[in-house]
């Protein structure tokens, strides 16, 4: 599916950040019974970003 595309660590490490960064306001949204809107850019956020770092393969020098 992801043939020849890979993530170098540093785009991965990264993505991992905004990942938790978007988590973290979905979960303050959430708790705060925010808007709806925003309970789904950030949920959105989190799920995309997390697929692709369990679906495409880590790029490891050597």
């Amino acid at each position: 599916m992801f043939e020849g595309q890979n993530l170098s660590p540093a785009v991965a490490t990264t993505l991992f950040v905004i990942v938790c960064v978007a988590g973290y306001r979905y979960r303050a949204v959430w708790k705060a019974e925010g808007p709806r809107w925003q309970l789904w850019l950030f949920g959105l956020i989190a799920a995309a970003g997390l697929l692709t770092l369990a679906f495409v393969p880590l790029a490891v020098p050597g």
